[in-house]
């Protein structure tokens, strides 16, 4: 074990040659909490609109790390003291900071759980794992939770600027062929500075701060709320709805035991911080679960759930109408109206129209701030200081109502194919 060689050098496609810095570095990686995310695509359905788009969690927090490593280099290079221990923590915190996430990422993040955020069971497997590394985690996880005296390793973490989305957006944009969403990466954290402990951008970084909110605008209307997968989503909810309801009036639906547990019951976060089994199954879930299942209940006897499986695992979606403000009752009559020709019950119609809200706003200066510094030592807050009337118009949410429905359903039913 001593003799193994566990400073690695690995081939990421965005940023060429990366570094896993130290063996604790390497042994959580090694873990099967972090192996796990492997098996969790970082876009969620996004593949059926993008075919590149098959790039995971786990290259996605092995590329956050490198930038953190960047990022703290910098810093140093500016004369800000940050000793060994704490670049050693930031990384450990950012790589972890996704271990939460659960099958589809955030597609399922309140449909398998009962209102369970993913960064609150990300820090119960942070204190879990903290136990046979035996608290080599303590200050990665203050870092995490923002409890550590120096903020700005939290700002590095979590914030508008921070490296999670540095990386996201740099690695969807490339896996996506989305080349508005390039950010410009390498210049924004030469530019990273320090005022008092709190995170700053030189002012010369301006321009790259503004391409970088305006892309992060691009990549959520064309691929993290691309009208497509809106659908594709809408239906592997519908499926895991279905599902539970299934279970819940006694009849039998196959699921791994892992995942019945989350299917066959409400799991509250109190559920998770009370009883370690549900952490534990949590832990062996991944999109493979999912996935099984739904080839599985495609020939389920139940025509609602074998018809949505089959339509997902064709890629025959649910048609979408968009509009910026909410739709007339009239209209989501005349759609009810035409799926009960199909052959769809009133209580099925449920499963197959679905309406929703997407929202976005390129920055919220309200949740946290991203400071420009000046020369003359002035701190100014990037929506002030840019002269681009966009960037002070990304403030404000941005809301786009949709109605999805099966169009597309056989006149013959699936189900009795």
């Amino acid at each position: 074990m001593s003799a193994q060689n566990k400073k690695k050098i690995l081939n990421d496609p965005v940023y060429g040659f990366i570094t896993i810095p130290n063996e604790l570095v390497f042994d959580l990686v090694e873990h099967p909490y972090f192996q796990r995310l492997r098996r969790i695509k970082q876009l969620g359905l996004s593949e059926l609109v993008y075919p590149g788009a098959l790039h995971t969690r786990f290259h996605h927090a092995l590329g956050a790390m490198h930038l953190m490593g960047q990022a703290i280099q910098t810093l140093r290079g500016k004369g800000h003291k940050i000793n060994d221990r704490e670049c050693e923590a930031a990384q450990i915190a950012i790589l972890l900071h996704d271990i939460g996430h659960g099958p589809f990422s955030h597609v399922l993040e309140y449909t398998i759980l009962e209102n369970v955020p993913h960064e609150r069971l990300s820090l119960l497997l942070m204190h879990q794992l903290n136990k046979p590394f035996r608290g080599a985690l303590d200050l990665a996880i203050q870092m995490f939770e923002g409890t550590y005296k120096r903020p700005f390793f939290h700002q590095l973490v979590s914030s508008q600027l921070d490296m999670d989305r540095m990386d996201y957006l740099n690695r969807d944009s490339f896996y996506t062929g989305v080349a508005e969403g390039t950010i410009g990466a390498d210049r924004i954290i030469k530019m990273l500075d320090l005022v008092d402990d709190q995170l700053a951008i030189e002012d010369k970084g301006i321009l790259s701060i503004e391409n970088f909110l305006s892309s992060r605008r691009i990549m959520y209307w064309q691929v993290y709320l691309h009208k497509t997968s809106l659908c594709a989503e809408s239906m592997l909810v519908q499926i895991i709805r279905r599902a539970k309801f299934l279970l819940s009036q006694g009849e039998e639906v196959f699921a791994s035991p892992a995942l019945n547990t989350f299917l066959s019951r409400s799991v509250t976060l109190t559920d998770f911080e009370q009883h370690s089994e549900y952490l534990a199954a949590f832990a062996q879930l991944d999109d493979y679960d999912i996935w099984s299942c739904i080839k599985f209940w495609s020939r389920h006897p139940d025509r609602v759930l074998s018809t949505l499986c089959r339509m997902l695992l064709e890629r025959r979606l649910f048609k979408i109408m968009l509009s910026d403000q909410p739709f007339a009752g009239e209209l989501v009559r005349e759609i009810e109206r035409q799926l009960l020709e199909k052959g769809i019950r009133e209580d099925e119609l449920s499963y197959f129209l679905v309406e929703g809200v997407a929202t976005n706003a390129g920055y919220l200066p309200s949740v946290d701030n991203i400071h420009i510094k000046f020369r003359d030592d002035r701190v100014i807050d990037i929506a002030d200081a840019s002269d681009l009337p966009n960037i002070k118009a990304l403030t404000n949410m941005v809301r786009r109502y949709y109605v999805c429905w099966a169009k597309n359903l056989l006149q013959q039913p699936v189900w009795l194919v």
